[in-house]
């Protein structure tokens, strides 16, 4: 009674729609002295190719005998169009804040360099500034050493 029966492939996209892909009749011959016991038989069948993003959906393998009906957990298979990219960004936000940050610290650096140097004057200038101050001619009130010294 169990040894004729029909396996079918299909499968069931987004839209809950059942497309048959494969089917086909088996008549497994019972081996003498293995009468009422059960087994356990494999077959696989390769999809190839899948066409095109109308082929994504979940895949099933269904078994029926006269009375009785299996079917698989069945699995999910993702059909991208060709040519798709998975599209990372990781290291392209990381070279581009390395460098934001690489050319903040180099113009800080130079801000402040310069900003010393407008503030912090050579050592040598006081001095051509105190011959200038002595230089010129003495007024009414007595000298003072200039505020700077």
């Amino acid at each position: 009674k169990y040894t004729r029966f029909s396996i079918c492939y299909y499968r069931i996209n987004s839209l809950d729609q059942k497309t048959s892909i494969y089917s086909r009749w088996e008549n497994v011959a019972i081996p003498s002295g293995e009468e009422n016991k059960t087994a356990s038989l494999s077959y696989d069948y390769r999809i190839m190719p899948l066409e095109n993003t109308s082929s994504t959906g979940t895949y099933y393998c269904e078994v029926k005998w006269n009375d009785i009906q299996k079917m698989g957990k069945g699995v999910f298979v993702l059909v991208r169009d060709t040519g798709y990219i998975n599209t990372s960004y990781g290291w392209e936000i990381l070279i581009t804040l390395t460098v934001l940050l690489s050319v903040l610290s180099i113009t800080t650096t130079a801000l402040l360099l310069w900003k010393r140097k407008v503030l912090c004057p050579r050592r040598n200038q006081p001095n051509i500034l105190r011959q200038e101050v002595e230089t010129q001619r003495p007024s009414a009130t007595p000298a003072q050493p200039p505020v700077y010294d």
